[in-house]
Order: C-alpha cells, then sequence, then structure tokens
C-alpha cells in the first residue's frame, strides 16, 4: 500500500493519477472485478478512469434513478462514508429500484467510498464484483485504505494541475501583451487593458484573447 501511495503522487496529469487509482483497486482490492470514480456535477453524474463498461453502465443507471450506494457515496457530504449492497441477488430495501437492475447489467456485489481529505468532497471510488457476496471485511479495509490515499493523491494532482495552467496563462498574457506593446508603441499597462476590455466585451476568457493575439498578431 505504501508503494501504491508512492506511485500514485509520481503520476504526471490528473488523468494518469485517475487511472492508477482504479488499476490499484482492481489489484488490491479482493473480489474487485472492475472499479471507477463517480463525480456528481450539480446534477449531472460522471464516470471518470473506469476500468471496465459495467462502471459506465452501472454509473448510469444510478444517475437516472438518483439513488445507489455509489450515488450516494459521492453524494453525501457528512455521516457514512462507506455505501455497499453485499449481494444484489437479494431484495435491497435501500436502493430497491437499483439492485435488481445493476443484477441485470452483471453486478453482483458493490461498494462506494467517499474520497475526501480534511475539507474536500470529490466524489466515490466504486468497487464492482460480478459475484455476489465478494467483498469481505478485509476487502472493505483495504477500499477504504486505498481511497484515503487516492484522495490525497487526486487533490494533488489537481493542485499541481491548476498551478500548471496559472503559469501557462500567465505566459501567454505576457507574450501577447509584448506583441500588442511593439505593434502598438503602448505601454505594458495598456497592453494589457486592451486584452482585458476585448475579453469583456466579446464574452471570451482572457487566456484565450492572449492566444488570439499571439496567433494572429493583433485583435480585429
Amino acid at each position: 500500500m505504501a508503494s501504491m501511495a508512492r506511485d500514485l503522487l509520481a503520476q504526471d496529469s490528473v488523468d494518469a493519477t485517475l487511472e492508477r487509482i482504479t488499476a490499484s483497486a482492481t489489484e488490491l482490492v479482493d473480489g474487485c472485478d472492475a472499479a471507477g470514480i463517480l463525480v456528481l456535477q450539480g446534477k449531472q453524474v460522471a464516470t471518470l478512469a473506469p476500468t471496465d463498461e459495467l462502471v459506465v453502465d452501472s454509473d448510469r443507471l444510478q444517475a437516472r434513478l438518483g439513488e445507489g450506494p455509489c450515488f450516494d457515496a459521492a453524494h453525501s457530504l457528512k455521516g457514512e462514508r462507506v455505501f455497499r449492497i453485499a449481494d444484489l441477488t437479494a431484495e435491497e430495501s435501500r436502493w430497491p429500484a437499483y439492485a435488481p437492475q445493476a443484477h441485470a447489467l452483471g453486478v453482483g456485489s458493490v461498494m462506494g467510498f467517499l474520497l475526501f481529505t480534511e475539507d474536500e468532497e470529490l466524489g466515490a471510488l466504486n468497487f464492482y464484483s460480478r459475484k455476489p457476496g465478494a467483498f469481505t471485511e478485509g476487502s472493505e479495509l483495504a477500499g477504504w485504505l486505498l481511497a484515503s490515499h487516492a484522495a490525497i493523491a487526486f487533490s494533488s494532482a489537481r493542485t499541481h494541475a491548476q498551478m500548471e495552467n496559472a503559469v501557462a496563462t500567465r505566459e501567454v498574457i505576457g507574450e501577447a501583451m509584448g506583441i500588442l506593446m511593439g505593434r502598438h508603441h503602448i505601454t505594458e499597462e495598456q497592453a494589457f487593458d486592451v486584452l482585458r476590455r476585448y475579453s469583456q466585451e466579446n464574452n471570451i476568457k482572457l487566456r484565450q484573447v492572449a492566444r488570439l493575439v499571439c496567433e494572429e498578431g493583433t485583435l480585429s
């Protein structure tokens, strides 16, 4: 698990981190046949880094029904951190619509773990088995540990990506300002004001305006 944690933090992008998280789930959690990350974006459900189409089908089903263990795990702001159905062939009172339809998709048992750091809600890491009763107490412990490490790695990767994006934005804006200053013989402050006004008047992000200047040499 320690080696896996270092491996997660060593990934060079958010996508690579997510893919390593779900791949680790199938490698480290007993009984896990497939894994994915479900994220709620407003009322929309997004499936990230699924290892199998079964994950996508289950997430779509939960989104359509508005219920299910993974859906609830991603939606939970407090209280429970783990949601599970041990056997989808049995009657399920908590998610009565989801369970039989998920079983029809080929799901035998499922666990969903809230992904979190100290102050962030990042969705749910979900584990699927095609066999009923596949997940043991050991599976749940491994899932809990993986989810904890995954949340930290996910947050770190996202922060790193945001920092890289900020640096890239600053560089392209600086380049665009230099082009405008040289072409129109204006000051740095005036060049930035040209970019800002164009951005506001045309409802285009400042970075996109700057890239347009870099590509075309001017603003029409």
